[in-house]
């Protein structure tokens, strides 16, 4: 996916520097919440209120919910086509689990627990077997415990896109392999942390929000690795990955990458082969 946002056009700035010396051609987006309306980009249509008590008083109108069903990381692939926006709020979640790993609602509902592993017996409710048992799901989702959302929305948007005022909390690169292994170990680099990223299980949001605070939660703030969630792997390119860091880790990479691998005869034999890469798939 080519960049369609000025900074990486522009080649005196911090972040174009990285991007180039990177191979990556596309501007990462910023994360932040914030209380204050977004004017545009591209947002779910509103749903009806979730949390588990309303599922378990036989409240939730689950027609509405799936008849304005609408992914997160869907919405996201959306903006990134048009370098653009995409928010998200307690009403505009389009994704009972999205709503749930952005901080909308906890904890998680009876009915996800069930979605995402071995179904319901007796329903249609398959199950999409991603962990092996509604306990297993149950278990998953109060370990990972995502932080209520802080601010009414949850906005992505590209990073040179941050006017006065605005700071992303996380930053996600949107990478295939070969960039990946750069990103990996530029983290590794500027921290001096030998497991610096984490790979764990999850949604593709969970890897973009939950997993990082998650982290930043415990006292240890690291790069996750996503998006290993089959169900989102439609709106990624192929063989492409999200690699996500706090926007302090991403400070870091843009001011120390010069003096690290990425400038030596070693990495220009990858941004060789990510240029055939990009010239494989006509980006």
């Amino acid at each position: 996916m080519s960049d369609t946002s000025s900074a990486a056009a522009t080649p005196d700035t911090p972040l174009a520097g990285l991007l180039a010396a990177l191979g990556l051609t596309e501007t990462p987006y910023g994360l932040f919440y914030t209380d204050t309306a977004p004017t545009e980009g591209f947002a779910p249509d509103p749903g009806p209120a979730l949390s588990l008590e309303l599922e378990r008083q036989g409240q939730v109108d689950w027609g509405a919910v799936w008849g304005h069903f609408s992914c997160v990381m869907g919405k996201l692939w959306l903006a990134r086509k048009k370098g653009a926006a995409a928010w998200f709020d307690a009403e505009h979640y389009g994704c009972p689990g999205g709503s749930f790993y952005l901080g909308f609602h906890a904890p998680q509902l009876d009915f996800i627990t069930c979605y995402i592993s071995t179904g319901i017996p007796g329903t249609p409710v398959a199950g999409e077997r991603y962990l092996p048992s509604p306990a297993s799901a149950r278990r998953f989702f109060t370990e990972i415990a995502p932080r209520p959302a802080p601010a009414r929305y949850c906005v992505l948007k590209p990073v040179s896109q941050f006017g006065d005022g605005e700071t992303p909390e996380n930053v996600i690169f949107f990478a295939r392999g070969e960039v990946l292994t750069g990103l990996s170990t530029l983290a590794a680099f500027v921290t001096d942390d030998f497991e610096i990223v984490a790979a764990p299980f999850g949604a593709g949001c969970g890897y973009i929000a939950t997993w990082p605070f998650y982290y930043q939660s415990q006292g240890r703030a690291r790069a996750v690795l996503g998006c290993g969630d089959p169900s989102a792997r439609k709106y990624m390119l192929p063989d492409e990955m999200t690699f996500t860091v706090p926007y302090a880790l991403y400070q870091q990479f843009l001011a120390r990458w010069p003096e690290s691998f990425l400038p030596t005869k070693t990495w220009e034999v990858v941004k060789k082969k990510i240029a055939r890469s990009q010239e494989a798939w006509k980006e």
